[in-house]
């Protein structure tokens, strides 16, 4: 069980740190030092008393990654109240759905997002701030009154109450123009409490409000900071001056819990990207930052050795030279150097999760010998499961258990494979007003199902195999995993994305073509079609006689996607 209080970690980095710099939002420059971003949690504690917040109340959180995201996070967690983080890419009706079903009482709001809400459907909400500079943007007059503690005397909440000037004279008639290290005092809400409550990015369907308690948090954070990392100065994951450049959604558990938690408990320095990540973004980004650790998903490494890396080792005199023993290395090596100077240089190891990675694009980075390593976790778990250090990585791996973890499997097959089950500090609390959901998604002693197949070997490494869900029968009953066809069609040329269905005992796999590919050589309509069937012969020859994919449908549109690129599988049949 984690000994370390979550509120309490904020509390104690605010008082050792105080003086270095702690949020920057990259493209302003706009940059806050932990005594910032302690002076304006207390104001947010001061709006939050103006608004009758209450402990255990909930507050909703809406809006691209930036240093006032961050903020409006720890300023609710520090009062002991309960953070609704959603995804910005949620859709209005979506949104007005999760802050009634939350009973948020206060949102903190990006603008923009604030001009497609409709302030009639947000249920018990309060009050609406921007997270521009926690101005207010409306009161809402229909929700539910505010009525003193003391004299039961019922109030009217106006936007002159919780103005930017009437709380700076809250804040000025406490402190006094003194406000130091020894000021922060928060009130350390017991661990085991929740203190945060994330709706699923919903890849099957509408998404559910899971209760993450403070321990869980906080033995995710902690992890980071205790985790032996190879050459690191501190033996640590993450520590005091590290830079984190966060592009991965704020929303979401996995960047939450390192990029954000992990990195600002433990004195680190996060550089926000506050606008879309492309590419060319994320990689001006890692030049001037020189981030000490990497966070991503498999799209963005996939996308770079698919653009960049693959083009290059095509090449005839590269790729003769790659089969020449001792010549090769050579190659290798400088391959490496260049994609290290693309990640800014200084990085310990890039830590990819979220999805499953193409294994032939595993494959070469392992050959490489690149700092990279791949975990497992879900939100459910707040997120981590497993995780291993790059350098004892075992390939096709998700990394080991984790310490403060358990994993078992449940209704093996012939080959071993059933589904990955856990229990431990990490795992959430259940499903918001959910009875039903949270009894089937726990096994009666307790364990938590997380709906993958997979298996765990003798050292503990995981390795997954697919979904539960998601698994097919062949006509014989051989179970068929569309995850490992769809990452064999996702190698072949012309093939930017796929997804393998199953429709009347056949196996049809949907094909979204490489645009840029296909029209760079020429291709008609029917030469994509054409492609696309001799992609389809060309992957049966890697399969085994009952998992060969009947069909291709090619998709004139991508997929639509969750905010971390998961292939919205429930939308295609």
């Amino acid at each position: 069980m984690v000994k370390e209080n979550f509120v309490e970690m904020f509390q104690n980095s605010f008082r050792e740190n105080w003086d270095l710099e702690a949020y920057t939002d990259y493209e302003t420059k706009y940059t806050m030092t932990y005594a910032q971003v302690a002076e304006q949690v207390e104001k947010l504690h001061l709006l939050f008393q103006q608004c009758g917040i209450e402990r255990n109340d909930k507050v909703g959180l809406i809006g691209r990654n930036c240093a006032h995201w961050a903020v409006a996070y720890v300023a609710t967690v520090t009062y002991g109240a309960v953070i609704v983080p959603i995804l910005q890419d949620f859709r209005p009706d979506n949104v007005h759905h999760i802050l009634k079903h939350s009973d948020s009482k206060l949102l903190f709001t990006a603008d923009y997002i604030w001009d497609h809400l409709d302030e009639n459907e947000l249920g018990n909400v309060r009050a609406v701030v921007s997270l521009t500079k926690f101005k207010p943007l409306a009161v809402i007059e229909s929700a539910l009154p505010i009525v003193d503690e003391e004299t039961g005397i019922r109030l009217t909440l106006t936007k002159e109450l919780i103005s930017n000037e009437t709380i700076q004279q809250l804040f000025d008639r406490k402190y006094k123009g003194n406000f130091t290290p020894q000021c922060i005092n928060y009130y350390l809400k017991d661990n085991e409490e929740m203190a945060s409550l994330n709706y699923t990015s919903g890849t099957t369907g509408f998404s559910k409000g899971v209760m993450t308690s403070g321990r869980a948090l906080a033995s995710n954070a902690v992890f980071g900071h205790n985790t032996y990392s190879g050459s690191s100065p501190t033996g640590k994951m993450l520590y005091k001056g590290d830079r984190m450049v966060t592009f991965l959604p704020l929303a979401h558990a996995y960047g939450c819990a390192f990029d954000f938690l992990g990195n600002t408990t433990a004195g680190g320095h996060t550089y926000f990207i506050t606008r879309v990540p492309t590419p060319k973004v994320l990689l001006a980004a890692f030049a001037e930052v020189k981030p000490t650790l990497i966070l991503s998903v498999p799209l963005i490494i996939e996308k770079i050795y698919r653009k960049q890396i693959q083009p290059m080792i095509a090449k005839p005199p590269v790729s003769w030279v790659l089969k020449v023993p001792y010549l090769n290395e050579v190659v290798l090596n400088q391959i490496r150097q260049k994609l290290m100077g693309v990640f800014g240089g200084c990085f310990e190891e890039i830590i990819v999760g979220g999805s499953a990675m193409n294994a032939e694009v595993e494959s070469f980075f392992r050959k490489l010998k690149f700092p990279i390593t791949i975990g497992y976790g879900m939100t459910e778990t707040a997120p981590l499961i497993s995780y291993t250090y790059w350098s004892q990585f075992k390939s096709t791996s998700c990394g080991q258990v984790l310490g403060n973890m358990e994993v078992r499997i449940t209704d093996k097959n012939k080959e071993g494979v059933g589904e990955i089950e856990v229990r431990g500090d990490n795992v959430m609390m259940g499903y918001y007003k959910n009875e039903e959901a949270t009894r089937a998604a726990f096994t009666k002693d307790g364990w938590l199902r997380t709906g993958d197949l997979g298996y765990v070997d003798e050292d503990g490494f995981i390795y997954i195999k697919g979904r539960s869900k998601t698994m097919m029968l062949g006509s014989n009953g051989q179970n068929i995993y569309p995850e490992e066809l769809e990452d064999k069609l996702n190698n072949m040329p012309y093939v930017m994305e796929s997804l393998v269905v199953q429709r009347n005992e056949k196996i049809v796999a949907l094909v979204f073509p490489d645009i840029d590919a296909c029209d760079k050589a020429g291709f008609t309509h029917e030469d994509v079609l054409a492609q696309m069937e001799q992609v389809r012969k060309d992957v049966n020859k890697q399969l085994a006689a009952y998992e060969q994919i009947n069909f291709i449908e090619v998709q004139a549109h991508e997929f639509e996607k969750t905010p971390k690129n998961s292939i919205k599988r429930y939308m295609y049949k």
